[in-house]
């Protein structure tokens, strides 16, 4: 594993609890200006079709369910039909930043699958399965982890979701 980056608490929760999985973590440091995904992978030189994006889906009725959800950078996430129908709502949108925080602790930009609230359901596009290795956030803006999805497989609870993402529109 390479020198830890300067990490807050939620993000060296998250790095433990990744590595509680047997799968090797490769933390990489990140300026937090660069941690959005896009910027992150422009700058450092990774490929961006190798990163994934942990976000967090909310139901519009009370009481309110949650999800976080994995999927490629180069992908979109289908909230209004695969993640609705997951959930058994009628009606589901992206969590707001404030639900987002409140519920994980973490930060926009470095949401993570690693250290979420016990109970939460996590889903990961299958597209994400397909891939040796992938860059994910660290909980927060000061680093990625690179790991193989073979973590997903590990993790209890996950489940791997064909169709939870389109490919992005040109």
């Amino acid at each position: 594993m390479t020198a830890r980056p300067e990490l807050d608490e939620a993000e060296l929760a998250a790095v433990a609890a990744a590595e509680r999985f047997g799968v090797s973590v490769e933390l990489i440091p990140c300026d937090p200006a660069y941690a959005d995904t896009a910027a992150f992978c422009a700058r450092y030189g990774y490929p961006v079709d190798r990163a994934a994006n942990t976000l967090l889906v909310a139901s519009k009725k009370e009481p309110k369910q949650y999800a976080a959800c994995v999927v490629l950078a180069t992908t979109r996430l289908d909230v209004n039909h695969a993640v609705r129908d997951l959930l058994g709502a009628t009606k589901c949108s992206f969590a707001s930043p404030e639900e987002m925080s409140a519920l994980t602790g973490m930060k926009v930009g470095g949401v993570t699958a690693f250290g979420l609230p016990e109970g939460l359901p996590l889903y990961v596009d299958a597209r994400v399965m397909d891939l040796d290795w992938v860059i994910l956030g660290t909980g927060g803006r000061n680093g990625k982890i690179r790991i193989a999805p073979e973590v997903f497989h590990r993790m209890p609870g996950v489940k791997v979701v064909d169709g939870l993402a389109m490919p992005q529109r040109s």
